[in-house]
């Protein structure tokens, strides 16, 4: 399955293998693994592409080559040619590339400069030699189309990590390049800022610029691509339009890649017979018609409740929400708490909320809503101007930070920020050892842990890839059983099977009696994991509530600029054109198998 591109190629990459250079290795070791392995493609100009593959799979490593970077900037071994623009990269200048090709780094703090956004952006204006007549008017219109004017005076310092993505962007659109690589450019960012970054690449396409984008959010780049490129072990594994490639959600699926909620209704479907195969559906508008089409419109005689019931059953994940005992204390209680940081950024005010032994809550909302720093709130590491966080019947502003963090694990969004040890053992041994535990018992229990994940507990945590890192970072929270444990977009940058492996630790941990708390942009993770929400804006708690509740709030659901995962979207629309039995219905398997049994009653 690949398509030839019919306009003349901007990026052609002909059999390209690499390797990194890792030093000198020792005699009889083993020759390190190719990055990529006889990659070839051609991007058209004018494209958009997308590229999935679980981690390690060598997605950077390629837009590394298109960018140029491989050869110029990273070491290894080169097989093969990139042509950008029919320019081999090996014979031109990194500068030239530069000239046609602009990147967004995953790590965007690497990418940064300067201290203020303006600065940031100007950076690369004036080192690019634009005529000093033109500047304003890119510099303007960049920040504009990524929907970030009123931060152009900010200090990009006290910026959340959504709002520096959008600088990232807006300081590369401004050079405007012929081709846009950008590596995981949301990952970072809430569902409505996601959608509008997308719209922004569209437009960007639309104006002759090709688009090539890493993405895990799978739903949006079907939503936008011209084709998909599937990387699994420095291979292309798959090359077509995003009907073709998640028609294989199998094979997606084995490689530890997700596909779309309704292309996986879709293809569950296909698979017991109802539907042909091979054309999945990659919309909530698609799926619903297609519904509407298989069962035909109000569907007579409803289901009994109970059986109702049956199909609205949560995830196989989720922790089930458990009353709480008359008189019984929460783990974490905020009562009228506010903060303001002295030199402006996410304010909260007016805070209230309550978690129970045993609870997984999400916070939703947009990009600087205050959601991180109301966990800053509750680890200690800030302290309310007015009102009291307690943790575990302490309160903040009382204790020092370290006896909160006996009680009050956190996992923050970037794993490098918490590491520190030369080996796995040695950091997930590292938080027991400081909470005064002997050193020969806090190793043997951070070798259990190490086991239970996988790790290799010898090995640098800086040697392993992000998704490892992020898994030994969860390993150091888990380790030291905690009453509370806070994670700030756990799966971040993580391919579909580590995502499930942290979520599902993190499950298990709360059905042992662990309040977890988790700061998450991917409505389908708290779709699947979280019993309750918390709904914030303007550093606000708008509403809070089950989970299910709040994602049907369509009103709350606008206010915060949050997109309700695809499946609700589904049920709430054949609910009301179809039969009101599909109401309530959050997973997959609830809308494929009330499908199937409507279907076997008409």
């Amino acid at each position: 399955m690949a398509p030839t591109t019919t306009s003349q190629p901007i990026i052609d990459i002909q059999d390209v293998s690499f390797t990194y250079d890792t030093g000198s290795a020792e005699e009889g070791a083993p020759a390190p693994k190719p990055a990529l392995s006889h990659i070839t493609v051609q991007i058209g100009t004018g494209e958009f592409v997308g590229i999935i593959g679980p981690s390690g799979a060598g997605k950077s490593t390629l837009a590394a080559v298109m960018s140029g970077a491989i050869p110029h900037h990273y070491k290894g071994t080169l097989y093969g040619a990139t042509l950008v623009d029919g320019k081999d990269t090996c014979d031109v200048t990194l500068t030239d590339i530069s000239q046609i090709v602009g990147s967004v780094l995953q790590d965007i703090d690497t990418q940064m400069v300067a201290s203020v956004v303006e600065d940031e952006m100007l950076f690369g204006l004036e080192n690019f030699g634009v005529p000093h007549t033109e500047i304003e008017g890119r510099l303007e219109d960049a920040l504009e189309t990524v929907g970030i004017a009123d931060l152009r005076f900010r200090e990009i310092a006290t910026l959340s990590g959504g709002q520096k993505q959008k600088v990232a962007i807006a300081a590369i659109l401004a050079l405007k390049p012929r081709v846009l690589v950008l590596d995981e450019p949301t990952a970072a960012l809430d569902p409505a800022s996601s959608n509008l970054v997308f719209d922004t690449l569209e437009e960007v396409r639309r104006q002759g610029v090709t688009v090539v984008v890493i993405e895990q959010k799978v739903a949006l780049l079907s939503r936008c691509c011209d084709r998909i490129l599937v990387m699994n072990e420095g291979e292309l594994l798959l090359d077509g339009t995003p009907r073709e490639v998640f028609a294989h959600a199998g094979e997606l699926r084995a490689i530890g890649v997700d596909s779309p909620r309704v292309a996986r209704v879709y293809n569950s479907l296909a698979h017991d017979g109802y539907l042909p195969s091979g054309k999945p559906c990659l919309t909530v508008e698609e799926a619903a018609a297609i519904e509407e089409r298989l069962i035909g419109r109000s569907a007579a005689e409803p289901l009994s409740p109970e059986s109702a019931q049956s199909f609205r059953q949560g995830s196989k994940h989720k922790v089930a929400p458990r009353p709480h005992a008359e008189g019984s204390e929460p783990v974490v209680s905020l009562r009228d708490v506010s903060f303001r940081y002295p030199n402006g950024g996410a304010a909260v005010e007016g805070l209230e909320m309550q978690v129970y032994p045993g609870e997984m809550v999400a916070i939703v909302g947009q990009n600087g809503a205050g959601k991180t720093t109301l966990t800053k709130l509750l680890n200690g590491l800030l302290k309310p101007a007015s009102g009291e966080v307690r943790i575990s019947g302490l309160s903040t502003k009382e204790v020092p930070t370290s006896r909160i963090a006996a009680h009050c694990a956190t996992l923050f969004q970037n794993p490098d920020y918490q590491l520190c040890k030369d080996t796995v053992l040695d950091e997930v041994a590292f938080g027991l050892e400081l909470q005064g535990v002997d050193s020969e018992e806090a190793r043997r229990r951070a070798a259990r842990v190490i086991e239970r994940f996988g790790l290799p507990e010898d090995e640098a945590p800086f040697s392993l890839s992000r998704g490892q890192r992020q898994i030994v970072a969860l390993a150091s929270v888990v380790v030291m059983e905690p009453d509370v444990v806070l994670l700030d977009e756990p799966t971040s940058g993580l391919d579909y099977r580590e995502c499930m492996t942290v979520m599902d630790t993190v499950s298990e941990m709360a059905n042992r009696g662990c309040a977890v708390i988790m700061v998450c942009h991917d409505m389908e993770v708290v779709s699947d994991f979280a019993e309750r929400l918390v709904v914030m804006a303007n550093g606000h708690i708008l509403d809070r509530g089950p989970t299910l509740d709040m994602f049907l709030d369509a009103p709350l659901m606008k206010r915060a600029f949050i997109e309700a995962p695809q499946i609700v979207q589904l049920s709430q629309t054949l609910a009301q054109t179809v039969s009101p039995d599909f109401h309530g219905i959050s997973q997959v398997s609830g809308i494929v198998d009330l499908t199937e049994e409507m279907v076997r009653r008409g």
